[in-house]
């Protein structure tokens, strides 16, 4: 692997871990979410300091250049990131849906209690 292309992966994952923590600071996610995030710009900032990883798994999988293995690993990665927040966007409109259910059995109850 280049050194170029080292250096790109290394800021591109300190870019990821500090937009991160900036965001997670100002409060606009959760903690368990933004571990997804923490997750991924880790993984980056791993391959890039030990590139062998890469060589080593190039080899094994096949590609012919580091470069098209590591837009693979992204690729890889943002799908992984993309199937997590579906899930989590699932799980909060069930919540949502359960939440609208009971405040609309308690705004029954309370005009039935009125009348």
């Amino acid at each position: 692997m280049t050194l170029k292309l080292r250096i790109v992966l290394l800021i591109f994952s300190l870019i990821v871990i500090v937009a991160t923590t900036s965001v997670l600071k100002k409060g606009r996610i959760p903690i368990k979410y933004s571990l997804l995030w923490y997750f991924s710009g880790g993984i980056i900032l791993v391959l890039s300091i030990f590139p062998f990883i890469l060589e080593f798994f190039s080899k094994i999988v096949g590609f012919k250049t580091i470069s098209n293995l590591i837009l693979g690993v992204i690729i890889s990665l943002l799908l992984f990131l993309a199937m997590s927040l579906t899930i989590i966007t699932s799980g909060q409109k069930k919540k949502i849906t359960l939440l609208i259910q009971e405040v609309s059995i308690l705004r029954k109850r309370l005009d039935d209690e009125k009348k």
